[in-house]
């Protein structure tokens, strides 16, 4: 959990006990290992976490299993490998970074794998039409696609992993299926969708095809 105010990174079991030999953080600052306001935390393969933070920093750190510090990048910017509130993170297949830098309104991949940071690729433009984005705030990643909730479009959207657009759904609103600056989106194993729908104090479900 991204305990954004406290500067740290929580983790539980599966029933809800608090780890805290596992905690990361909680002392506000810029040095390695210490946090400004965290968004989010995905892990690899190799059980390596990583943690994005905003304002002053706008960066992401990585840390060995162990909680110890590995490597540091990013800083405010609107360049390439720089980030304006990574808000959402996630690994793919090959342990690479997927960022969702939400106030550039755009998508950054990073390869780690040999020991420094690169940046793959980068795409996304402001905009509301199809494969444009204002503020992706939910990123996470589905089979060959990445799905975005994007909380100025007031949509949820799907697009290939090189940013072309597949499918759209949501609108500005407050009844079934309509959307007010959605935070987050979530996936779960029977391929349904759900929404953080934050300004309408919610959570939604959307099911497409068969999929239940």
């Amino acid at each position: 959990v991204a305990d954004t105010h406290y500067f740290r990174i929580l983790e539980y079991t599966a029933d809800g006990t608090l780890l805290p030999e596992r905690t990361l953080g909680g002392t506000n600052g810029t040095a390695p290992g210490e946090f400004g306001l965290v968004t989010d935390v995905a892990v690899d393969s190799t059980g390596c976490r990583y943690v994005s933070e905003y304002g002053e920093f706008d960066r992401i750190q990585k840390f060995a299993p162990d909680g110890s510090f590995v490597i540091e990048w990013g800083g405010h910017g609107k360049e390439p490998g720089k980030f304006l509130r990574p808000q959402s993170l996630a690994i793919d297949e090959q342990d690479r970074v997927w960022v969702a830098d939400a106030c550039n309104h755009r998508v950054q991949l990073f390869d780690l794998s040999s020991g420094k940071v690169e940046l793959v690729h980068s795409w996304g433009m402001e905009g509301t039409a199809p494969g444009e984005l204002r503020y992706p705030y939910g990123l996470i990643l589905v089979d060959d696609a990445v799905v975005l909730a994007e909380y100025g479009n007031h949509r949820v959207q799907q697009l290939t992993r090189d940013g072309e657009p597949i499918a759209i759904w949501g609108r500005a609103g407050r009844g079934s299926g309509e959307l007010d600056q959605p935070w987050s989106v979530a996936r779960d194993s029977r391929g349904r969708y759900f929404v953080l729908d934050s300004y309408n104090h919610r959570i939604q479900r959307f099911r497409f095809g068969r999929e239940g």
